[in-house]
């Protein structure tokens, strides 16, 4: 059955509003009485994703005309957007009655703490999908801490549009903080209500890789002997300076993009053969031939831990550009395999 048909009045004028976007529907709504802005908040509260063809058939119930339409994501928050540009907050929070003091008491206990408890992948991901402004307001909601491990993990270009519109936040009305709260509760939290041990597996994994590659190789068959659960997705999460050898060259390429010659010469230092070819047929004639020539003096006066920081700054890197997309651990396609 269609969702056209199954909407009330107020979820179809909400799903309008939003499709002729802020500027328009914000010079409408100054010529509606209160009652209709909390039927439209309220409606536009329940309202979830809308197809094409249901767009299309609301569109044409109401005889209107639109140049594109356009399936609609997540159309609570947008229509909250509309709102709070329209209205002040004090307008907002009287239209929803927030100021009434059993409202908080008689609410739902909060919902942030809960949130940071999750794995930052999971939030990322589940940010991905909202409007940056929905994701601006969540990241402000939780500590400093555990925003910075989501933005870590979120998209380049997402993150970027995130952190300019946390910047610019000002006060958020209490209401749309509501409707926030209520879809991670629906959308995040009780997803995540099942076993989910990603959050055990990524802080052990940052203590494994911090162990010399034949130690951790040890740690892992023992966890194998043991009948430990959840191996692969743990090894999937590791990586070694001398896993290099196992990166395409095209991840290869990417990775010494932007480390400095300094870094890779120190981290090269008394590698195998096979893994300083590796590294060297990934960056530029000139600077190969630069670290060429610095491995080929003595190393008796450089120290064995610096050797060993730099080859970990390189694999932290390499974890990092994984979190972000750019290319996949080769323990995370053998896993996936």
């Amino acid at each position: 059955m269609s969702r056209a048909l199954e909407m009330t009045r107020a979820q179809k004028a909400a799903a309008i509003l939003v499709a002729m976007g802020k500027p328009s529907a914000s010079k409408l709504l100054k010529f509606f009485k209160q009652e209709e802005l909390k039927a439209l908040v309220e409606g536009a509260r329940l309202l979830r994703t809308i197809s094409q063809a249901d767009l299309e058939k609301i569109v044409a119930e109401f005889e209107a005309e639109f140049a594109e339409g356009a399936g609609l994501m997540d159309s609570s928050d947008q229509m909250d957007t509309i709102l709070n540009e329209t209205l002040s907050p004090e307008e907002m929070n009287a239209l929803m009655g927030v100021d009434q003091p059993m409202a908080a008491e008689n609410g739902p206990p909060p919902v942030w703490p809960d949130v940071e408890k999750a794995d930052p992948a999971r939030i990322a991901a589940f940010l991905t999908e909202e409007h940056p402004q929905t994701a601006a307001l969540v990241l402000s909601k939780l500590s400093p801490g555990s925003a910075a491990n989501v933005l870590l993990v979120l998209d380049r270009d997402v993150r970027s549009e995130v952190v300019k519109r946390m910047m610019s936040m000002a006060t958020i009305p209490e209401v749309a903080t509501g409707i926030i709260e209520d879809q991670l509760r629906t959308r995040l939290l009780s997803e995540s209500a099942t076993r989910d041990t990603s959050a055990g597996q990524i802080r052990v994994a940052s203590v494994l890789n911090e162990m010399d590659k034949d130690k951790l190789d040890e740690v892992m068959q023992e966890l194998e002997h043991s009948g430990a659960t959840d191996v692969q997705a743990l090894r999937a999460r590791l990586f070694a300076f001398e896993d290099i050898v196992q990166l395409t060259q095209k991840a290869r390429v990417a990775l010494f993009d932007s480390i400095s010659t300094e870094l890779v010469t120190l981290a090269l230092r008394n590698a195998p053969p096979a893994l300083t070819e590796a590294v060297l047929s990934s960056i530029g004639a000139r600077a190969r031939r630069m670290i060429e020539s610095e491995l080929g003096q003595s190393s008796d006066s450089i120290n064995a831990a610096d050797i060993t920081r730099a080859r970990k700054a390189i694999a932290a890197g390499a974890i990092r550009m994984a979190r972000e997309g750019v290319f996949e651990l080769p323990s995370a396609e053998s896993a996936a395999a």
